[in-house]
């Protein structure tokens, strides 16, 4: 009977994770297995896998075979280092301390390497968030310079018919431009339209006593 060491998919739509097992060949893909050695998830960065090494040893010692996929996960784990440091150790080539010793200097080294991936995937993931913050912080500032000048347009807008106002009721009445500044000035708070009206209130009076004497 082959024996295969291969991976059986699980997990959802689109976001597979997968056991990695020892099964017969002739067997389906998910099928059956005869022995679980582990998961992988390659959803994460970098890919996430959980293995038992020694049993993944003991099979390849055994003559296993790894597919394609499984054979790259057992070297990123180490094990065909160890079964290739192993078979030294049965030829007599090798000490078993030694085969260790290489062995534990690899994996402090492999070690070292992925934790400073992790650390540099971290670290860009803080600078793009940051920078991310800083875009949004820049438009919301010029979102609200717009929205500042465009009230600053619309006050002007109403305090320019005032002014057009006072000139007018002030060349009416023939009376000084101080004095209709002042009349109005009272009520300058007001909204145009109240203020425009108390000007005339204030103005109408005079023109009414003047067109009186006039007509006795």
């Amino acid at each position: 009977m082959a024996v295969k060491i291969r991976l059986a998919r699980r997990g959802r739509k689109k976001l597979a994770m997968y056991d990695i097992v020892v099964a017969d060949s002739r067997a389906p893909r998910d099928g059956r297995f005869i022995e679980k050695l582990g998961t992988y998830n390659p959803n994460t960065n970098p890919a996430t896998i959980s293995i038992n090494e020694n049993q993944a040893l003991k099979w390849v010692m055994n003559g296993a075979q790894p597919t394609d996929t499984a054979r790259a996960i057992l070297s990123y784990k180490g094990v065909l280092l160890k079964k290739h440091l192993q078979v030294g150790v049965n030829k007599g080539a090798i000490s078993q301390e030694i085969a260790d010793s290489k062995f534990e200097g690899w994996k402090t080294v492999k070690d070292g390497k992925v934790a400073s991936k992790v650390e540099g995937l971290s670290s860009k993931e803080k600078a793009d968030r940051n920078a991310r913050l800083a875009n949004e912080t820049k438009v919301n500032e010029t979102r609200a310079a717009a929205i500042a000048k465009k009230n600053q347009v619309e006050e002007e807008v109403e305090e320019a018919p005032v002014a057009e106002a006072v000139e007018a009721v002030a060349e009416v009445v023939e009376a000084p431009v101080a004095e209709a500044v002042e009349a109005v000035a009272e009520v300058v708070e007001a909204p145009v339209v109240e203020a425009v009206e108390a000007v005339a209130e204030i103005v109408e009076a005079p023109v009414a006593e003047a067109s009186t004497e006039t007509a006795e």
